[in-house]
């Protein structure tokens, strides 16, 4: 019973560039599986997945929503995920409790920029995809230019097993190579007719399903034997075959049609449910013992032990706290009481719900497999894990990228002082990609984020859900600092001078990592020189030390710190102790490490006609971009990749509107840290002298 829940389970995510469609996708299909009886429209504001005011108003989606709907007797527990740059952390950490994913490309643009990123993110997940070719009612919609660039852009293996039926607004169906028939959607509400190809694509579709079946005999024996000896290949032993492949990540599945005017959804629920895996589909996620290497494979058909990630925590202006979690194992059960190893706390299990965007429906208990929500949990964060106390067990946490721009932020009123500071706490408990700082220098306030827009949303969000006036500064870069080479340090407190003292001794190894690493934090601990009970709190006052560093009061990040020795005192020893020698050897150990301050630097791709590629390849020059590529677009329209420093990129759309008379766009996303100038540094650090 169990298993046969399972198998009929699909936790996808649909993902794309921002306005590919993925919010119009979504909407179609909560309406062709009966969710809801009237599909809304991105423009209108009347989307069930984009529900926050923001959303509404900009047409773009900013934080993931959870939906859960039923097609052909399988449950699809669906997450919407935002397309822009800065919302990234939201299509991350969606995808790290994901089975599969719809992939959505625009017909028109082909493989854009945040696709890319997106695609990576799978890659790093193991997250099986299948493609859909979305708008191809648009015209200059091309489904083999968009599928080249899956293989140019992504490596990628598509198989296409769909063609469009008519071009751009005579869009009318779509061929289903698998079973050699056609589909015509003849209006919003109907149903597909399903009919016989059309004679004018007879020869084309015979000759695409001849490369769809050469496609998939790449990636599986079986098939090519079979296509070698000349054997009938049927539908199903294709599909079984895609199905494998997909699964295992060596294919992908490209579906094409229009989600806006209803093409092609019904067939996309179809590949969802006949290709994308079941938990049961994909290797099972493993834990590791606290402070111990062994790992532990938390396996979906078992009842033991339970084992949930806290993924995403959102604010309800109604109900609190919200904690959105996937279970891996066992059951997470109401009335449960559950352990938090990352706080060392237990929590109890009050109200379990599953999501409908801002709806919530009340259940008894989130079984193996599912994803849900639990009202308010106390002390769990994102990338949290909980289990049973008598068996504890740590899943792999969610890492993020580091915010690139900051802004000083100020109550507007001495009765705004409070409420901001609350309401910071909620949104950095929300958002991993946030990060709040005191400049003591300056007496400010600093708010860092991923971009300019992320950092707009968060104010306007302290204004309407907070009710928090606030005076926002203008947009400055966030800078960070590593150190270039290994070190060890002692961090040593010390005070005995009748009564209890404090006494904590760490030792602490430092190493730089690479780019985009973060901060690891370690424990080597053997023989009890540090008692097990106080490493949460070496592990507290380290992360806490590493948010301004040395040079310009900037967050460190990029290093692997590991707790290699230390001492303590029967009596005088406390958690509060050890925290202070934690952050007291991390600040030692970061300026014996040879410091250095890294600038993040942005891949920009601008599209701009051919004959202003010169100005506009000056103008980056000007900046301090290196140019990656240049490649064709589209007849006429070239495309330039470049990296260039954040710090030089302010006002660009402007500049670029002005070299191109308006026609150039852009798209720009960060790309890595890098160590800034010497006298950049200088300067820098002279500011916080």
């Amino acid at each position: 019973m169990r298993n046969e829940r399972l198998r009929r389970l699909r936790n996808i995510g649909i993902i794309a560039h921002i306005d590919a469609g993925k919010t119009t996708t979504t909407e179609r299909i909560l309406y062709h599986t009966g969710l809801i009886h009237r599909a809304g429209n991105v423009d209108d504001g009347t989307t069930v997945t984009d529900f926050m005011p923001q959303e509404r108003e900009r047409g773009i989606t900013i934080q993931s929503a959870a939906i859960t709907c039923e097609w052909r007797g399988h449950q699809v527990n669906l997450i919407d995920t935002p397309g822009h740059i800065d919302f990234t952390a939201e299509v991350q950490r969606s995808l790290r409790v994901l089975d599969g994913g719809v992939v959505v490309f625009d017909g028109v643009a082909g493989v854009e920029p945040q696709s890319e990123t997106v695609w990576h993110q799978a890659d790093r997940y193991g997250v099986p995809r299948i493609a859909f070719v979305n708008k191809m009612d648009r015209p200059g919609a091309d489904l083999d230019r968009t599928v080249q660039m899956m293989r140019d852009r992504l490596k990628a293996h598509p198989v296409v097993v769909q063609l469009p039926i008519g071009r751009e607004a005579a869009l009318q169906g779509v061929v289903d190579l698998m079973a050699q028939r056609a589909l015509i959607f003849a209006g919003d509400d109907a149903e597909p007719v399903e009919t016989d190809i059309p004679v004018a694509l007879q020869e084309q579709a015979e000759r695409e399903r001849e490369r769809m079946i050469e496609a998939i005999a790449d990636v599986d024996d079986e098939v090519a034997l079979a296509y070698l000896e000349g054997d009938e290949l049927d539908a199903e032993t294709l599909k079984a075959a895609l199905r494998r492949a997909t699964c295992e990540g060596r294919a992908v599945p490209v579906l094409v049609g229009s989600a806006l005017r209803h093409v092609g959804v019904q067939p996309l629920l179809d590949a969802i449910v006949d290709y994308l895996p079941s938990p049961l589909d994909v290797p099972p996620m493993e834990a590791h013992v606290p402070f111990e290497e062994t790992r532990v494979p938390c396996r979906p058909d078992e009842p033991e032990p339970t084992v949930a990630l806290v993924f995403k925590i959102s604010t309800d202006p109604y109900v609190g706290k919200l904690s959105f979690i996937r279970v891996y194992s066992g059951a997470v059960r109401r009335g449960d009481t559950l352990y938090n190893p990352a706080t060392d706390s237990t929590e109890r299990i009050g109200r379990l719900v599953r999501m409908h965007a801002d709806r919530r429906e009340e259940v008894e208990e989130i079984a193996a497999g599912e994803i849900g929500a639990v009202l308010g949990l106390k002390m769990a964060g994102t990338g949290h894990t909980l289990c049973k106390a008598q068996r504890p067990l740590v899943l792999e946490d969610i890492t993020f990228p580091a915010p690139v721009i900051e802004i000083s932020v100020s109550p507007r009123s001495k009765a705004d002082q409070d409420r901001l500071a609350v309401a910071l706490q909620r949104l950095l408990d929300e958002d991993p990609t946030l990060l709040v700082r005191h400049d003591e220098q300056t007496e400010e306030t600093l708010l860092a984020g991923m971009g300019e827009l992320h950092l707009e949303v968060v104010i306007d969000r302290l204004k309407r859900e907070f009710g928090v006036e606030v005076a926002a500064g203008a947009p400055k870069v966030a800078y960070c600092e590593t150190i270039t080479r290994p070190v060890t340090v002692e961090g040593r407190l010390v005070k005995q001078s009748g009564g209890r003292g404090q006494y904590a001794v760490v030792v602490l190894a430092l190493e730089p990592l690479e780019a985009g690493s973060g901060l690891i934090f370690a424990s080597a601990i053997v023989g009890g020189a540090v008692p097990r009970e106080y490493i949460p709190a070496v592990e507290k006052g380290v992360r806490e030390a590493t948010k301004a560093g040395p040079l310009a009061k900037q967050p460190v990040v990029d290093i692997k710190v590991t707790l290699v020795d230390g001492k303590y005192h029967e009596v005088d020893s406390s958690d509060r102790a050890f925290e202070t020698a934690g952050s007291i050897a991390l600040r030692e150990g970061v300026l014996r490490g040879r410091p250095v301050l890294l600038e993040p630097m942005m891949e920009v791709e601008a599209v701009v006609p051919q004959e202003q590629m010169g100005d506009v390849i000056g103008d980056l020059s000007a900046r301090a971009a290196s140019i990656v590529g240049i490649e064709p677009h589209v007849a006429g329209i070239q495309a330039v990749t470049a990296h260039v420093p954040l710090a030089r990129m302010f006002g660009y759309a402007t500049a670029l509107r002005s070299l191109t008379q308006g026609r150039g766009t852009f798209a720009m996303q960060f790309s890595h840290y890098q160590q800034v100038d010497e006298e950049t540094q200088r300067k820098l650090s002279e500011s916080v002298a």
